[in-house]
C-alpha cells in the first residue's frame, strides 16, 4: 500500500471545483462541523479564510487544500472523507452556493490495513500534524 488518503472527491465534486477555480481562482475547503454547515464542507477563495492553529490539513481535492477543525478530526479520524456534490443550496458563504449544487461530506471507515498504515505514517494530532 503506497498511501492512504484522508480525503477524496467524486468526479462530480472535482468538476465543480474546476468550475469554481476557473471563476474565482485558487480555493480552499474547510470542514468545521459547526451548527451552520453540518456535513457540508465550506469552499472559500484562498486567502479569504484564516486557517486556525488547531485546524488540520487532510490533503487535497481537485488540487485544492482541504482542512478540518481539530475537534472534527478527533471525531472523524477513523474515517475517510469523500466529498461529493448534490443538488441544493450550499452554505451561505461557500462559493458553490449560486450554482444550484452543494458539496456534501460522506465517509467510510478505514479497513484494518488502512488504519495500520495511517498509524505508522502520521504524526499524532498536536505533535507535528500536517499543517501549513
Amino acid at each position: 500500500m503506497d498511501t492512504v488518503a484522508r480525503v477524496t472527491a467524486t468526479e462530480a465534486a472535482t468538476d465543480l471545483i474546476a468550475r469554481l477555480v476557473a471563476d474565482h481562482g485558487a480555493v480552499l475547503f474547510h470542514q468545521s462541523g459547526g451548527c451552520c454547515d453540518g456535513s457540508a464542507p465550506m469552499c472559500y477563495p484562498r486567502g479569504e479564510f484564516i486557517v486556525g492553529d488547531y485546524d488540520r490539513l487532510l490533503g487535497e481535492i481537485g488540487g485544492m487544500p482541504f482542512w478540518i477543525s481539530g475537534p472534527q478530526f478527533e471525531y472523524w479520524q477513523h474515517t475517510q472523507l469523500i466529498i461529493d456534490v448534490v443538488p441544493g443550496r450550499g452554505g451561505m458563504f461557500s462559493l458553490e452556493g449560486p450554482t444550484g449544487l452543494r458539496f456534501l461530506t460522506r465517509s467510510r471507515l478505514y479497513s484494518d490495513e488502512e488504519w495500520a498504515w495511517l498509524e505508522a505514517h502520521e504524526a499524532p494530532a498536536g505533535a507535528g500534524a500536517p499543517h501549513s
